[in-house]
């Protein structure tokens, strides 16, 4: 995943690309306002991180020219500016979402993922083990049944569908949630909706694995499968 990194502070900066790194991001820097603005009406990136107080040309002017140029590229502002209207400001000329400095890694990470699969092209269906997943019709069954879920229980499975190459985190989690439903879920709910899905994933030939210290990982069970029809 390519990312834009639009951030005048040089160790900010040099930090967070390194995390990024790590995380599986091609990071590319822009010191300043007027490279951020050229590099993303130039190159293909999948994502921008957009500090609003850059020099030479300002946050908040390089979204709205990347925005008149109808670029649907998701954006996360990341700023210092943490007043209301600001937040509006930023939200209002095309931003996709809005974190404020000082902040935490893991949730800037959560907050990207959200934005990705949120930007993803929806499947007509898909076949895993003996689970029918619909994202398009929002429904799952399993041998022709209709599974019965929660909203967040939907979200959960979408979640660990759409990452079920990685593993997932709580923050993940709390973040897709705040994302669709405008809410934040605490950390001791997420529990307890990945023990009521385990429950009804049973039979499915796909089991949710805790990863100690890490997070979630989608499954398939001895002797079962992953497919998706073409």
């Amino acid at each position: 995943m390519n990312l834009l990194l639009a951030e005048d502070d040089a160790i900010l900066a040099d930090a967070l690309t390194v995390q990024l790194r790590r995380s599986g991001f091609e990071v590319e820097h822009a010191p300043n306002g007027a490279v951020a603005e050229y590099l993303l009406l130039k190159s293909p990136f999948d994502i921008a991180i957009l500090d609003l107080g850059l020099p030479m040309v300002d946050g908040l002017t390089v979204l709205k020219k990347l925005r008149a140029a109808r670029r649907n590229l998701p954006v996360l502002v990341l700023t210092a500016l943490d007043s209301l209207d600001d937040r509006v400001s930023g939200l209002n000329a095309g931003a996709d979402d809005y974190l404020t400095k000082p902040f935490d890694f893991p949730e800037l990470k959560a907050r990207l993922h959200a934005l990705l699969r949120r930007g993803r092209p929806l499947t007509a269906g898909q076949e895993l083990g003996n689970l029918n997943f619909d994202r398009n019709a929002r429904r799952a069954s399993v041998h022709g049944e209709s599974l019965e879920l929660s909203p967040r229980e939907w979200l959960l499975l979408d979640l660990l569908l759409l990452e079920r190459d990685r593993v997932v985190t709580k923050e993940q989690i709390v973040a897709a949630w705040a994302q669709d439903r405008g809410e934040n879920g605490g950390g001791n709910s997420v529990e307890v909706y990945i023990h009521r899905l385990r429950r009804k994933l049973e039979g499915t030939g796909l089991q949710i694995r805790t990863v100690r210290g890490l997070g979630y990982l989608l499954e398939a069970e001895a002797g079962g499968g992953m497919t998706t029809p073409t």
